[in-house]
Order: C-alpha cells, then sequence, then structure tokens
C-alpha cells in the first residue's frame, strides 16, 4: 500500500507546483497584457481575478475590460482603495476600541495584580523572619523564605511577560486604528482628505468661524472636460491631470484652508477667514495659473490640449446650513460651465 500511495503524492505534488507555475506565469501575462507596474496591490488584484477569489474584483475588471479594453493602474488603485474603506466599517472600528479598552483594564489588573504580591510578599517577609533567632534552628525559616522569593520572582517575571504583550497588542492595535482612519478619510490616488473628511472639518470650522466672527466660504472646482482627457490621452493621463491638480490646489492648504477630493474630478476647498469674494480672487488665482500651463503626456511626450476648471464660491455664514451652502457653491459651479467653463463664479452674484 505504502509503495501505491507514494507516486500518486509524488504526482499531486506535481500538479500543485505545476498549477503554481502556470498560475504565476498567467498573472505575469495579465500584468503585461495591461501595462501594468509589478506593485503587491497589482499582483493581488490580478491574483484576486485569475482565480476568482473576489467575485467583486472579478465582475469589475471583466466590465471595465468590455469597455475600455485595457485596466490602468490608477483603475486598481482606486478599487484597492474602495476594499479598504469598505473593511473600515463603525462595526470594525467598535471592536478594534472594545480591544483597546480591553487591553487598558487588562493592564490595570495586572498593576493591581503586581501591587497586590508585592505587598503580600513584604508581609509574608515579616512573618517568617518572626521566627528567626539566636540558637534555633532556622534552616527551615530560611527555607521558606527562599521559596517566598522564588515565589515573588517567577510572579514578577509572568507580570513582565504579560506587560510586555499587552503593550505589543496595543500598539498594534493603535496602528490599526490609524490605518483605518486614514483608509477612510483619505483619497487613494491624490493624497488629499476625502468627501467624508471634508464633512467633518467643514462642522468643525463653523463653529470655529462663528466663536471667532470669522468668514467662512467654500468652493466647488470641478476640471473641465475630463472625459474627454481620459477618451484622448488614456485613464493613466487622466489620473495624473487629476494628481496635478490636487496638488496645485493643496498649494493653498493650511490650518485656515482646506483642500480635499470630493468625488470624481471635482475638489472642494474651505476658507476660514476669508470672504466668499476673496475666496473666489483666491480659487480664481490657482486657475488662471492651470489655464496658462502647458501639459505634455508623458506616455507619448504630445502636448495636450489646455487643461482648466471651472469653480462655485459661496459664503457659508448666509446660508441656514452648511448643506444649503454646498448647494449655491455648487450651483454656481453649475453656472460656470454653462457660461463657457474656466472661470469662477460667485453665488452671491448669481442667486
Amino acid at each position: 500500500m505504502e509503495e501505491e500511495l507514494r507516486p500518486r503524492g509524488g504526482t499531486a505534488s506535481n500538479r500543485e507546483i505545476n498549477r503554481r507555475r502556470q498560475l504565476y506565469a498567467d498573472i505575469g501575462d495579465f500584468l503585461f497584457a495591461h501595462d501594468l507596474d509589478l506593485t503587491p496591490v497589482n499582483f493581488s488584484v490580478a491574483l484576486d481575478y485569475l482565480t476568482g477569489a473576489n467575485i467583486g474584483v472579478e465582475k469589475a475588471i471583466k466590465a471595465v475590460m468590455m469597455e475600455r479594453g485595457k485596466i490602468t493602474n490608477g483603475w486598481i488603485e482606486s478599487i484597492a482603495a474602495e476594499q479598504r474603506a469598505d473593511e473600515v466599517t463603525p462595526e470594525s472600528l467598535a471592536t478594534m476600541l472594545d480591544k483597546v479598552e480591553e487591553n487598558l483594564t487588562h493592564f490595570t489588573g495586572l498593576m493591581h495584580e503586581s501591587r497586590n504580591s508585592a505587598k503580600d510578599y513584604g508581609a509574608a517577609l515579616q512573618e517568617q523572619a518572626k521566627d528567626l533567632g539566636e540558637g534555633r534552628d532556622n534552616e527551615p525559616v530560611l527555607a521558606r523564605l527562599v521559596g517566598l522569593t522564588r515565589s515573588m520572582v517567577e510572579k514578577t517575571r509572568q507580570v513582565e511577560t504579560q506587560l510586555r504583550d499587552n503593550q505589543r497588542q496595543t500598539k498594534a492595535l493603535k496602528s490599526s486604528l490609524e490605518n483605518a482612519r486614514r483608509a477612510a478619510e483619505h483619497d487613494h490616488l491624490t493624497g488629499l482628505p476625502n468627501r467624508r473628511a471634508f464633512e467633518g472639518v467643514l462642522g468643525e470650522e463653523m463653529q470655529q468661524a462663528i466663536a471667532n466672527g470669522e468668514a467662512l466660504s467654500v468652493a466647488f472646482c470641478d476640471i473641465d472636460h475630463f472625459k474627454l482627457i481620459n477618451d484622448t490621452h488614456g485613464h493613466d493621463t487622466g489620473d495624473r491631470v487629476l494628481k496635478f491638480v490636487a496638488g496645485l490646489l493643496s498649494k493653498a492648504s493650511n490650518d485656515r484652508c482646506h483642500v480635499a477630493r470630493h468625488g470624481g474630478e471635482e475638489f472642494v476647498m474651505l476658507f476660514r477667514g476669508k470672504s466668499a469674494a476673496e475666496a473666489c480672487e483666491a480659487v480664481d488665482s490657482v486657475r488662471e495659473d492651470l489655464a496658462n500651463r502647458s501639459l505634455v503626456n508623458r506616455t507619448n511626450g504630445e502636448r495636450m490640449e489646455r487643461v482648466s476648471f471651472s469653480a462655485g464660491v459661496a459664503n457659508v455664514l448666509i446660508y441656514e446650513d452648511p448643506r444649503a451652502a454646498l448647494k449655491a457653491a455648487d450651483r454656481a459651479l453649475y453656472l460656470a460651465k454653462e457660461h463657457g467653463r474656466n472661470r469662477v463664479y460667485l453665488a452671491a452674484e448669481v442667486d
């Protein structure tokens, strides 16, 4: 029986090796066919697609391939970011916070236990020391003292080990919470805060502005003819344009000016301490800077058509709530698009 099983086992092992080799080859062919960088994220997405391990990724890739024929590095980054964001649920955050609280409770218990053990050890030493005296047989007492000391040393070692483990777990949880926060609040492509993060900042900045008697203005900026850029030059170039515009807008960012990617080719800016007219001038300066630049398609070296954006600006504090102010800025943006693009409109002038 053993002789019969050996060849079968070897054959199965060889089949597994060949299967892995073929899978590695298929992944390589997939990456090269789509001109994708050799990154862990790209490899992972290719693996999920080829093995069917992630149905969502498989469907998304098939849909893109039917529409465009190829996928891009930027598109894969967006898929990976969405997966990370999907993993960051209120339940997962609550679980991590509960674990941190549990570790802190455990840490407190270990400290109490350590202090109590030290007190008990001191009391036991005093009690045993009473039996020590001249002319007595002190060997049994000394043996008990040695036993007590050994027991105390062992308990101390156990507590130290548990404290180290607790510290490592807490550090890992802290890192996980930070990564979760970043994944939930940052845009993967541009590195800017995302819509969720901006909404939180808007509430905080509004309270600060009201408390200090300061102006607060919001601007929506939307890249003109962005679909045409993607269709003409490819989605990789489109991604680079998004990053470039994000970089220009973020130069104005500081503790009184916040920039975020609101979604797609749209960005949002929040200015505390600037009136709507002043914010309009600041945004228009960035618009003019972009419109006067001569961008080149890095893929083929060809000069691109002029890249520009349109924007709408509103005074947040004259509206009943921040959402109404955002709608006003969005309406102003829409009118800027309707009236020729590559311009900035002030909501107060168009409402």
